[in-house]
């Protein structure tokens, strides 16, 4: 066996493994811009968190804010409200879950469904859950809470879907207050 035989095998291992190494990054850089684009644009981004002032907000009123691309309501809601709220049982609903970000897993009970606990104030997605229309509110529909005309969707003052095609009840995003009259969103 000579030294150049002894060789071969090496230098054939190598142009194998240059081969393959170049095959994957070349295949890395081809793949990148594809994943890269699934990523949220800077604008998304931007709004992935909003901050909302609630000072003007008077009782009995409604503030709609958009946050990442959609209608929020941010109702003060009055003493008759928050009642009519508390006063449903839980056998009552179409969908028994909170769908409150800020409390998963809980109930759709009144509570699990306001930001603070005297119920006064409720933040959730304006957003039908039907086939995604803008309920109308100000004590609109059956239930003096939020009414959807194109399919005829009726939410009530604690935003829990009552009657109507929706199958679920108004979400809730994540909100807290960073003070007495400011709501951050997400």
């Amino acid at each position: 066996m000579s030294h150049a035989e002894d060789h071969e095998g090496t230098r054939r291992d190598f142009l194998y493994y240059a081969t393959a190494g170049a095959g994957a990054v070349t295949a890395g850089a081809a793949i990148w811009p594809l994943v890269n684009q699934m990523n949220p644009s800077a604008d998304v981004q931007a709004l992935s968190s909003i901050i909302v002032d609630v000072s003007g907000v008077e009782v009995g009123t409604q503030l709609t804010v958009m946050y990442l691309g959609k209608p929020v309501f941010i109702r003060r809601r009055t003493e008759k409200e928050i009642e009519e709220g508390r006063a449903v049982k839980m056998e009552e609903l179409v969908d028994t879950n909170s769908e409150n970000a800020n409390k998963p897993g809980t109930d759709a009970d009144d509570i699990n469904r306001t930001l603070d606990d005297a119920g006064e104030w409720l933040v959730m997605m304006g957003v039908c859950t039907h086939l995604g229309c803008v309920p109308l509110g100000n004590n609109s529909g059956d239930f003096d809470g939020w009414f959807c005309p194109c399919h005829g969707s009726h939410y009530d003052t604690a935003g829990r879907i009552r009657k109507g095609p929706a199958p679920r009840n108004l979400p809730i995003p994540l909100a807290e207050f960073t003070d007495a009259t400011t709501i951050k969103l997400g």
